[in-house]
């Protein structure tokens, strides 16, 4: 069968190396990823390996932002991973190396590694480069805070499109430190991916030599039978979320990190970001809190340079391993930066004194929801709340211009179950700061932001609408409060009120009764355990099943 595909006698002498690529014609993140596979499979064969490739699914975010089609985003990290252990395990690889774009496939990638627990690395095929709008750069996040100010009549017809068409210039991953950015430096500082070789651009012209190297590195560990539990230990967990926290990176870290750590089997939970965060200051000025893009943080000196500032500061374990063979401090050792630049800062001069990432907890998430504090300085707010039960009504209201400054909006039956799927609400976010609301409305939900997101929005809500949590009870002019000192989220009534309500609360009819969301929503945890998908009672136990589903 594999003579029928090409290979020859002195290929089964070999190594049999899986080459998991991403690629699909659908979204740019991914699109450019079958080209850089020939480079990955040339250094395996230098190397000695024998590459076979083979594809999975994508879904871009991007695309499916704002419509039916989200919901099938965070789910295909869970068949990502799926489909790599299957391919894998069918075919008894001796090692393997994933190609990854857009958000779901690089903790998807990570998780399949963690999982199948062979020698292995990721390999990011790398940002897009910045568009340009009237003389400034631009990334999709402006596209849809656009949206909002079209919407509000400060921005013409011709200004929306002219943006729209400019604002993706090709191939790469969205440009800001959102979800692709942040899950790609995650796997750098977990060791998981060759520090400097993922953070290359996408269409920059080392990229093909980033995948040869790749390649070659794949067969290092392999003879040295380097697997990923050596890898992706507390420690280096540790280091991924204080490099999350330094970059005022996405929120939707804290759902991977710990769908990461539960196929590890390395005990994670919540309240270590808010822990790991709240020491860690924002040392990197990146979109969409800062100024700059991921390009720009590649021509300052990289990932590396962020390792290297936090190391000095004392915030990093530099002795945690990683897959070229060397120490996270040795890495960071050969940052080079450089002259002049503004995108990373030193320990002495931070953007903010603390990370970008909080826990709060309360009366409204009593098992936590998830902030990114990087791009606002509110510290407290308390308002009425403007309660809907889909993304969709949430938006048409903000697009009639009926949600007012001192709001609290407040979306739910979006989690993991209820979605089902746990949509992004990038359409919503932006559509506020674009109506210039950014600073005076408060918005939480049960569903994820975007990477994209900024503003005082709480996401991860948990429990969530679907499973009886708090959040199902709040009716419109209920007061919120926000008390990020405290890590509070409260509704100002009483307990006995909360339970009152939720007494008449019947759950939802399932959107869904066959396929894969069916399955899906059957089968998913908590935001609060990464929305994993967990066998039920009866089955194999999680690691982190202690706590209910």
């Amino acid at each position: 069968m594999l003579r029928a595909c090409g290979l020859k006698d002195d290929d089964f002498k070999k190594p049999l190396i899986g080459v998991a690529n991403t690629w699909i014609e659908i979204g740019p993140c991914n699109y450019h990823l079958r080209e850089l596979a020939q480079h990955v499979k040339d250094g395996i064969r230098k190397a000695g390996g024998t590459p076979l490739e083979f594809n999975t699914v994508s879904i871009s975010d991007g695309i499916t932002m704002g419509t039916e089609g989200m919901r099938a985003s965070l789910i295909s990290r869970e068949v990502i991973t799926d489909s790599i252990e299957l391919v894998t395990r069918g075919n008894l690889f001796d090692a393997l190396i994933i190609l990854v774009g857009c958000d779901k496939t690089i903790p998807a990638g990570v998780m399949s590694l963690a999982r199948l627990n062979i020698p292995g690395l990721i390999l990011y095929g790398g940002s897009i480069a910045p568009g340009s709008f009237e003389g400034h750069p631009v990334t999709i996040q402006d596209v849809y805070e656009a949206i909002g100010a079209h919407a509000s009549g400060s921005m013409s017809d011709a200004q929306l499109t002219a943006l729209e068409t400019q604002a993706c210039p090709g191939a790469g991953a969205c440009g800001g430190q959102f979800t692709a950015n942040t899950m790609a430096l995650v796997c750098e500082f977990l060791g998981i991916a060759p520090m400097g070789l993922s953070s290359v651009p996408a269409t920059n012209a080392g990229k093909a030599a980033s995948g040869e190297r790749a390649g070659e590195l794949v067969m290092d560990l392999l003879r040295k039978d380097v697997t990923p539990s050596k890898i992706i230990t507390k420690t280096a967990i540790e280091n991924a979320i204080a490099g999350v926290a330094a970059t005022g990176g996405s929120t939707n870290a804290v759902l991977h990190l710990l769908a990461i750590a539960n196929e590890a089997k390395v005990p994670l939970s919540i309240e270590d970001f808010d822990r790991v965060s709240a020491k860690t200051p924002i040392l990197a000025d990146l979109k969409p809190g800062g100024r700059f893009v991921a390009t720009d943080l590649f021509a300052a000196g990289g990932t590396a340079l962020v390792a290297k500032r936090m190391l000095e500061a004392g915030l990093l374990n530099g002795d945690a391993i990683t897959v070229t063979g060397r120490t996270l401090a040795e890495e960071a050792a050969d940052a080079k930066e450089t002259k002049g630049q503004e995108v990373v800062r030193k320990k002495d001069n931070p953007l903010k004194p603390t990370g970008g990432l909080v826990i709060l907890k309360g009366n409204l998430a009593p098992e936590g929801c998830v902030i990114k504090v990087a791009g606002h300085n509110t510290l407290n707010f308390r308002g009425p709340a403007r309660v809907f039960d889909n993304e969709e009504a949430a938006f048409a209201e903000i697009e009639k211009e009926q949600i007012k400054a001192g709001d609290v909006v407040v979306i739910r039956y979006e989690g993991p179950k209820g979605g089902p799927g746990m949509r992004e609400m990038l359409a919503v976010t932006a559509a506020l700061v674009g109506q210039g609301l950014g600073d005076s409305v408060a918005l939480l939900t049960d569903g994820r932001f975007s990477g994209a997101t900024h503003g005082l929005m709480a996401g991860h809500v948990a429990p969530e609408a679907a499973r009886r949590g708090p959040i199902a009870a709040v009716q419109d002019g209920d007061i919120i409060s926000f008390d990020i000192p405290k890590r509070e989220l409260n509704v100002e009534i009483s307990g006995e009120e909360i339970q009152k309500r939720l007494s008449t609360w019947h759950a939802p009819s399932p959107r869904f009764l066959s396929g894969v969301m069916a399955k899906y929503a059957l089968l998913v945890s908590s935001s609060s355990l990464g929305a994993v998908t967990l066998v039920p009672s009866g089955g194999a136990p999680s690691v982190q099943s202690g706590r209910t589903l």
